[in-house]
């Protein structure tokens, strides 16, 4: 039976029902991604295109490399003349170690209402609620005002050069007229404390900067003395970039989010007041600080090292890697002072490379998302946010396409989305799919 007009939305009861499905089974189908080549997503594309073409849409299949496979499917607009608007999600998931896990994390298992596995909130359950909503309206026999193109891709925890990126570059017909779009990383519930409920709308993304560090030395017996240690100056250099402290720079994404915040907290924060101390400022905002912190300025964590292969042997040659991040305008500052923290002995290079990301958050389209949410949960407050690190957002801005995060969930307190992206027992409560069907129903419906 359809839910009544009004605050719980349009949306049927098989709709509630099927979220929750899709969302476990498509757990259960592994597409874990480790970076290498090997994953497969190919039954998750196969599944997703089955129920596209079950809500009368024509969804179609493709391929850079066999088994890295993207769907994507247009529903047509009443409004020819109208911007076509993007829903993107990714099919696959980062890898998790079931010995660490409370239940197995490929098990899609529903319990004490609460789906569990990889890809419950990182973002199979968006996947999910995108399918919900497309075979209600298929149901309702409803058309939306603007074309809404439908994007499954692959690769997206690795490189997206088997996914939005070969979407980009040789598929960008399927996008014709898409002009925003929206996806992961955005409205869930962020309790701040104090009964204060935020949900923070991704307006923003930092740019990438994977960075391979390599040092040449001379090859040599661990007994003897070598100041040609290339193993001694990766690590210096390691050392310098791990503790460096990057100034902080404020991005207009960032600006309206401290502000806004801010104001939740009581505080007036202007931030153009001469002296005015962002890491002061941020220490009075309590937990709500975290949603900014990390979007401050740039950053540069060392992730991994390679060197040498016995232990009394000094090695010629040593590697590392750093997950650097930019906000919009520090690239220049980034690429100067790595070529300072690396020093005369240690080389570096780009490894992988986007551009840093931000959206208007005073444009009709935010308004609309903000408006949304707002309906279905009038004691909570959105607020713009930008995002520490990156989506396929960056590759569909290359055909002119801007991106918000917004993948609704109302969360109960003490449930810590964030923590859970990549991270162990990761989950969703079955209320929370609910909610996001329905937010995400009136959202399109009114885009």
């Amino acid at each position: 039976m359809a839910d009544a007009p009004g605050p719980l939305g349009p949306v049927d009861e098989q709709a509630l029902d099927e979220v929750v499905t899709f969302t476990s089974e498509l757990i259960r189908i592994d597409t874990t991604n480790r970076g290498g080549g090997d994953c497969r997503e190919r039954p998750a594309a196969e599944y997703t295109a089955e129920r596209l073409a079950g809500a009368g849409l024509e969804p179609v299949m493709l391929e850079r490399t066999p088994g890295r496979t993207n769907v994507v499917a247009r529903i047509p607009g009443t409004d020819p003349s109208a911007d076509a608007l993007l829903v993107h999600g990714h099919l696959d998931v980062v890898p998790a170690e079931p010995s660490d896990w409370s239940v197995h994390p490929f098990s899609g298992e529903v319990r004490d209402g609460v789906v569990w596995g990889r890809g419950a909130v990182d973002m199979k359950n968006m996947d999910a609620m995108v399918l919900a909503v497309v075979r209600g309206w298929a149901r309702e026999g409803f058309r939306p005002r603007r074309d809404i193109v439908i994007a499954y891709t692959a690769d997206e925890e690795a490189s997206a050069e088997d996914g939005s990126g070969f979407l980009t570059e040789r598929h960008a017909d399927l996008f014709e007229g898409c002009t925003e779009g929206i996806s992961e990383s955005g409205a869930f519930t962020f309790h701040a404390g104090h009964g204060l409920s935020l949900y923070p709308i991704a307006a923003g993304e930092r740019g990438t900067g994977w960075l391979k560090l390599t040092a040449e030395g001379r090859a040599g017996h661990g007994s003897k003395v070598n100041r040609a240690n290339a193993v001694s100056a990766l690590a210096a250099a390691v050392a310098r970039i791990g503790q460096h402290e990057w100034p902080i720079r404020i991005t207009p994404t960032v600006r309206a989010a401290i502000t806004e915040i801010a104001a939740l907290h009581g505080i007036t924060a202007d931030l153009d007041e001469p002296g005015f101390d962002v890491a002061q400022l941020l220490a009075k905002l309590g937990p709500a600080a975290a949603l900014v912190e990390n979007t401050i300025r740039n950053s540069s964590n060392p992730t991994m090292l390679e060197a040498g292969y016995k232990v009394n042997v000094i090695p010629g040659h040593a590697t590392a890697y750093i997950d650097g991040r930019t906000v919009p305008g520090g690239e220049d500052e980034f690429r100067e002072t790595l070529d300072r923290l690396t020093g005369p002995d240690v080389s570096w290079e780009y490894d992988h490379r986007e551009v840093a990301l931000q959206a208007p958050v005073d444009s009709p389209t935010y308004a609309k998302l903000r408006a949304a949410i707002e309906k279905f949960d009038p004691d909570g407050h959105t607020v713009p946010y930008c995002m520490s690190g990156g989506t396929d957002a960056k590759q569909f801005s290359r055909l002119g396409i801007t991106g918000y995060g917004f993948s609704p969930l109302k969360l109960p307190p003490g449930f810590d989305y964030q923590a859970l992206f990549h991270g162990v027992d990761e989950r969703v409560p079955v209320d929370a799919l609910h909610f996001g069907v329905r937010v995400l129903d009136h959202y399109l419906r009114t885009a």
